[in-house]
């Protein structure tokens, strides 16, 4: 063999000796999950959009009790790489979550992306093939993107761990017996509301059966027992001059100017917030999860930054929602649709439309106070001010280009003023009080609070 020839050998043997120890002296660095890009959890967190939207019996309630363990397991599995943040699981009683190997190097991006794939495969059993087979696609794309970079014994370790974190929080989830499997029968049948003057009954145009009347008993992440009950109401009456009867003449005023095409402002936020149906959108509560994409994005924050802010959202939406549902059914009051009827149009229905089924003037399926929405709001707006200020700037585009109704990104400077808004929506699509949409918001944000004070540090 020439000189040359063995001089190009020796050329690429040392070439590929070099990529080898250039992979291996990588696998041995330790990474904070605090450096690594947010590309493992924002890509969970879109696809979780389009899941949330066809994901039967999963409405607002169930789903976002779904996000909260959700984002506690994507917490969980990089927790152990951010510095300064501790654990969760002490403060869980029965949740019991494996340990990392002391003196051994994880991934962090490839824990996070495995808890997320093994808790959406669990949680979502009953899904379109399509999003599972998107799920999937989603996971070995991932663990595929980090494969390349890393020694193979440091991907196993860290695909294991993360899967580990996540069948641990799914069995912990498990021992909540009033909501781990609660999507299974949204409406049961041994629900039977009371009856009486101002009380709720199901209600024109499908008179369906109660959504979830036993969800106050579901187990909270943060929120004490005295925390899960709104204040009470207006007291009922049909005086004129009572302050529930001002508050049903401010709904029945709105929607007639809405329905005129006189207030086409009031439409657009009505229809721009709606999220109310299966299959059109994702749910209330994906919706702020779904904003928080977009801020994620906008920052590029952490990987660790970002399992923290979809930990805390969900699961203070998912204490939101025990708290508005639990006073729901405390209280049993009566929709709009009922004292409007019996006081001002006894033909008067909601501007709630179904774009899909043309039904027209849908009230939800659950007693009015406090207000569902306005909850998710008050939680989700209260966290993201939390962790980037309430002085913020921010174009919603959740629903751009959408043309089965008003989508139209639209600008708020503060995360208050986006909840605030998201609440008062459901005043001219009438399917709220003035009082419901208040109430829910201090719920949703004393939610927010709550989870705030959880141990992170």
């Amino acid at each position: 063999m020439s000189t040359i020839r063995l001089l190009f050998a020796w050329s690429i043997l040392m070439l590929l000796l070099g990529t080898v120890g250039c992979r291996k002296d990588e696998s041995e660095r330790s990474v904070s999950a605090l450096k690594e890009s947010n590309q493992v959890p924002l890509a969970w967190y879109r696809l979780l959009e389009q899941v949330d939207r066809y994901s039967t019996n999963y409405r607002p309630p169930a789903s976002s009790r779904m996000f909260g363990y959700l984002g506690l397991a994507g917490y969980e599995a990089a927790v152990p790489g951010m510095p300064g943040f501790k654990s969760l699981g002490g403060h869980y009683p029965g949740l019991f979550l494996p340990s990392v190997a002391q003196g051994h190097v994880y991934d962090w991006p490839t824990a996070v992306n495995a808890a997320y794939h093994r808790m959406l495969v669990l949680a979502y059993p009953h899904i379109r093939q399509s999003d599972k087979d998107a799920i999937q696609a989603l996971y070995l794309d991932m663990l595929n993107a980090r494969s390349w970079r890393m020694d193979p014994e440091v991907i196993e370790r860290s695909d294991n761990f993360g899967d580990e974190v996540a069948k641990a929080v799914f069995d912990w989830s498990k021992t909540d017996l009033n909501g781990h499997d609660a999507f299974l029968d949204p409406f049961p049948v041994t629900y039977q509301p009371p009856q009486g003057p101002g009380l709720w009954q199901p209600s024109w145009p499908d008179f369906t059966k109660a959504l979830f009347p036993y969800w106050g008993q579901v187990r909270p992440f943060a929120m004490s027992t005295s925390d899960l009950l709104a204040k009470p109401p207006l007291i009922w009456s049909e005086d004129p001059n009572s302050a529930i009867h001002r508050q049903a003449q401010e709904v029945f005023e709105v929607t007639e100017k809405v329905r005129n095409g006189l207030d086409e402002e009031g439409r657009w936020i009505a229809e721009f917030w709606s999220d109310d149906f299966e299959g059109v959108t994702f749910t209330p509560p994906c919706r702020f999860l779904a904003i928080a994409n977009q801020v994620a994005e906008a920052e590029q924050i952490s990987l660790g930054r970002s399992v923290e802010l979809y930990a805390r959202l969900g699961m203070s939406m998912a204490d939101a929602a025990i708290a508005v549902w639990n006073s729901k059914y405390f209280y049993n009051y009566e929709r709009p649709i009922q004292y409007i009827r019996r006081n001002f149009d006894a033909n008067w229905k909601t501007t709630l439309n179904h774009p899909l089924t043309g039904i027209q003037g849908v009230t939800p399926p659950f007693p009015t106070y406090p207000s569902g929405h306005s909850g998710f709001a008050g939680a989700g707006g209260g966290v993201l001010a939390q962790m980037f200020g309430n002085e913020y700037t921010l174009t919603d585009r959740c629903h751009e280009s959408r043309t089965e109704f008003l989508g139209a990104p639209r600008t708020f400077h503060r995360f208050t003023e986006m909840a605030q808004e998201d609440a008062y929506s459901r005043i001219p699509l009438g399917v709220h009080f003035r009082m419901d949409c208040d109430e829910g918001l201090r719920l949703g944000h004393l939610a927010a609070q709550r989870v705030q004070q959880l141990p992170w540090h």
